[in-house]
């Protein structure tokens, strides 16, 4: 099999070219992407309708962006500027995760486009905003003493995007909706408790009031982080 040996598609693999319309820079045009995927979601998106909204074409848009896949790679990192990770030298690694992995959720119920696309926005690892998340969770995990702290951080992350993306779904099909959360879950109820009917274990967990469903998202998420810390907490030397 003959190697390629042709460009790597990734926006991060070669260089920003000479933009020819000054004002239109490519700051704006993922800013503006970034706002059309938080409003419409990535079905929406698209060069012709980003450069519509931009008073462009598309094809003044390409000279900034080579293809709809780099803009999503852009975007993806644009959103990641938002995550807040403690400094290295907190005084409880815990708490320090804890507020790592909050504020990755939060910004994924901000933009709930961004956990789905993680995986397949191209390298979008690669790019500068996500590259410094990535070094401030390494030298985190390193400080408290983790042998393997890639492992420990791919770990916690894969709980945290999986619990994310789940819950970003769910919040987004209460959207369309058009109700609360709160209406759209008492609405939901009477079918759900007869779909558990003869599930005796499910049909428990149905029977009361289910209560605020933003408090049962945050006890959910909270819970399952507890339980992955309490894991990697087992892995420090002593």
């Amino acid at each position: 099999m003959t190697a390629r040996t042709g460009p790597i598609p990734s926006v991060w693999a070669r260089g920003q070219r000479e933009p020819d319309q000054p004002a239109l820079s490519r700051a704006a045009i993922v800013r503006e992407a970034v706002a059309m995927l938080d409003a419409e979601g990535i079905e929406a998106l698209s060069m012709r309708k980003l450069g519509a909204r931009l008073n462009a074409g598309a094809t003044s848009l390409y000279r900034h962006v080579a293809t709809k896949d780099e803009l999503m790679e852009l975007a993806v990192d644009e959103v990641a500027a938002e995550i807040h990770v403690p400094p290295a030298d907190s005084p409880d690694w815990r708490a320090a995760a804890t507020e790592a992995a909050g504020s990755f959720r939060a910004t994924a119920l901000r933009h709930p486009w961004i956990s789905s696309v993680l995986g397949q926005a191209g390298l979008a690892y690669l790019g500068p905003n996500l590259m410094s998340f990535s070094e401030r969770l390494a030298a985190l995990f390193t400080a408290v003493g983790f042998p393997e702290p890639h492992r420990a951080i791919d770990t916690l992350f894969s709980y945290v995007v999986g619990m994310s993306t789940t819950e970003a779904a769910w919040l987004t099909t209460v959207a369309r909706s058009g109700e609360t959360e709160a209406a759209f879950v008492s609405r939901l109820m009477p079918a759900a408790r007869e779909a558990v009917a003869g599930h005796d274990h499910l049909a428990a967990a149905y029977a009361t009031d289910p209560g605020d469903p933003v408090a049962i998202r945050d006890t959910k998420f909270a819970y399952g982080l507890d339980v992955v810390l309490d894991g990697l907490a087992m892995r420090l030397p002593g």
